[in-house]
């Protein structure tokens, strides 16, 4: 940008235009000159910069003048930020400007957006969103960059494509050692195994299931996506637009193993990595798995623990499970709903898994009861889906210019700390339009809330990863009463029974524990030792201080996607469309690495709870 505050050539412009542009040159003009002081003043006294590694080399959030400050003191004579510049005209709502933009920093190129607002009678940015999407000299072959793929003219040592993959194959892990290996092979796994394919990295994505989407097609047969279609597309190949608003599970599955096949993603299956060790002289991994009874070694650079968000299963300890004569299992080994016809069914939890399980077996002629131990959040899938997300995941959102990658970023904008503002109005919305429903729930006895805070799903989702349904139609069962609702901590099971703390004695003839899952640290304990967990510490979670999200405040997701207290591990999940936006910003942070780029991390989150 060439413009100077107040010149001619912006004075002309329509205001928003004009006090984005002035606003953006004289936050370029106080970096460019160093002058630290003067960028940090151009904050309102409260607000948040988010960074997505493009300043910080971490994900990270700083708060208020003097967090900038602190923020560009430890990085702008590294990051030598240049060339900003607005990417569309901006738009202004509500005495609030939001500006698209568009910079470089001395190793790549990054997109951001701000939202201004008039303190003191001067433009002062709200918050701020800085992304890098790109590394100079390392840009992804997509595009004008995109390869040749046929070798034109006469070449008698030619290999054929076929031919390279294979030799590719037959080589990967055993005369050519990946650089980074993704242990878990689900949606998470592959995305930023596509990732780091383009970027050509040397990756390997392992799984102890055959095939990729076989975490999908064992589970519970009426298990479908309960987000829409537009919010979980996979990086580069998007569902097609006939696809289902909500896919059924073995229609995912078969799409992630098609998925694996398009983008070529290196994936071993039936490999269970057992042991994993860290030498910090080496600065290399040692990891032992079993390739489908093959033992071998690995030894990447950079380990990437893709296992899921939700951790390890939560199984409960209790007194008479070794004498209970029926079937026990967690819902994560539920097989569906087949063979319990006629069956007495009692289902200890009140979230997804549990609704899900419930509204299956009740179709099937099971005597289900629901065992409800603390009150969760329901959203109706359909007030979810027009109400909390349409304006950014939705045909009409597409219609009004709002692509995936454009709500990505805007849902990245936010940040946490804040979020509950924009989410509070939204589900007072959504209460009023379905009274009636949860009028029904509560008269039958089932315990609501909508968050510690009124927030509903998201924030929950981001605090605590549960607590919730998303209804698509198993609470009706609830509120008629075919499905039985008792509540309370259970106490024990019996030879045919679970009895509850208040003496209540539900029969059984199968128990499925709808428990939920403990931090993903669990699995580095596992396969590293407990030291390696407790130093990593507590993975998922805000430090909000509400339930199973104990404070301090963290203002990000701990230890997701970004470099951790232990050297070479990473955590890589979440829903479908974390899973898609947040690998990028992991890929590009192990390619750096990779090739040598310098990675100086700033603001590295400390370790606040073990588990």
């Amino acid at each position: 940008m060439t413009q100077t505050l107040g010149s001619p050539q912006t004075d002309s412009l329509p205001s928003p235009q004009r006090k984005a542009e002035n606003w953006l040159t004289g936050f370029a003009d106080a970096l460019a000159a160093r002058d630290i002081p003067r960028a940090a003043s151009m904050f309102a006294a409260t607000s948040y910069w988010r960074d997505l590694i493009a300043f910080t080399w971490n994900i990270t959030t700083t708060e208020n003048p003097d967090g900038v400050a602190r923020r560009l003191e430890a990085t702008l004579g590294d990051v030598d930020p240049a060339n900003f510049a607005l990417e569309e005209p901006p738009e202004e709502a509500d005495g609030v400007i939001t500006a698209w933009f568009t910079f470089e920093t001395a190793i790549g190129r990054g997109r951001g957006l701000a939202r201004l607002v008039e303190e003191d009678h001067e433009t002062k940015a709200w918050t701020f969103l800085t992304t890098m999407y790109e590394l100079k000299g390392h840009e992804e072959p997509r595009g004008t960059h995109r390869p040749m793929g046929a070798e034109h003219g006469i070449n008698p040592d030619r290999m054929t494509w076929a031919e390279k993959r294979a030799q590719e194959e037959a080589e990967l892990g055993t005369t050519v050692q990946p650089y980074v290996l993704v242990i878990g092979g689900g949606q998470g796994g592959i995305a930023l195994g596509a990732r780091l394919r383009q970027l050509d990295v040397p990756a390997l994505v392992i799984d102890n299931h055959p095939r990729p989407g076989d975490q999908w097609r064992g589970r519970y047969k009426s298990l479908c996506l309960h987000d829409p279609v537009w919010y979980d597309h996979l990086p580069y190949l998007k569902f097609p637009d006939n696809w289902p608003v909500f896919a059924p599970k073995d229609k995912i599955a078969d799409w992630l193993e098609s998925y694996v096949k398009i983008m070529e993603v290196p994936y071993w299956g039936s490999t269970t990595a057992t042991s994993a060790n860290y030498d910090p002289a080496t600065k290399e991994w040692t990891v032992e798995v079993d390739r489908d009874g093959e033992r071998m070694t690995l030894h990447p650079k950079q380990v990437v623990l893709a296992t899921g968000m939700s951790g390890k299963p939560n199984v409960p300890q209790l007194p008479g499970q070794e004498v209970f004569r029926g079937e026990q299992h967690h819902s994560s080994q539920h097989p569906g709903p087949d063979a319990y016809a006629g069956k007495r069914v009692v289902v200890i939890g009140s979230n997804n898994s549990a609704f899900d399980i419930c509204g299956a077996l009740w179709e099937y002629g099971a005597d289900v009861t629901m065992v409800q131990r603390s009150s969760t959040h329901i959203v109706k899938s359909e007030s979810l889906m027009e109400i909390g997300m349409g304006d950014l995941y939705s045909e009409r959102a597409l219609a009004a210019g709002v692509t995936t990658e454009k709500a990505d970023m805007i849902f990245a904008s936010l940040p946490y700390r804040i979020m509950h503002e924009f989410q509070i109005p939204l589900y007072e919305k959504m209460k009023e339009r379905d009274a009636e429903f949860y009028e029904r729930l509560e008269r039958a006895g089932f315990w609501l809330d909508f968050g510690e805070d009124e927030s509903g799903l998201f924030l929950k989702y981001l605090r605590r990863g549960s607590g919730y349904y998303i209804d698509v139609g198993a609470a009706d069962l609830v509120a008629g009463g075919e499905v039985e609702l008792a509540h309370g901590q259970v106490e024990r099971l019996t030879e045919d029974s679970v009895v509850l703390a208040d003496g209540t004695e539900l029969p059984a003839d199968l128990v499925v524990y709808a428990t939920g899952y403990g931090s993903m640290n669990g699995w580095a304990a596992d396969l590293m030792g407990q030291e390696v967990a407790d130093k990593v510490g507590k993975v998922w979670g805000l430090g909000s201080d509400t339930a199973k999200d104990p404070g301090p405040w963290e203002g990000e997701e701990r230890n997701m996607w970004k470099p951790t207290q232990q050297e070479a591990l990473w955590f890589h999940g979440g829903n479908l469309h974390q899973s898609r936006h947040y690998s990028l910003y992991l890929a590009l942070q192990l390619k750096a690495r990779h090739v040598g780029i310098p990675t100086p991390v700033h603001e590295l989150a400390e370790v606040n709870h073990l588990s």
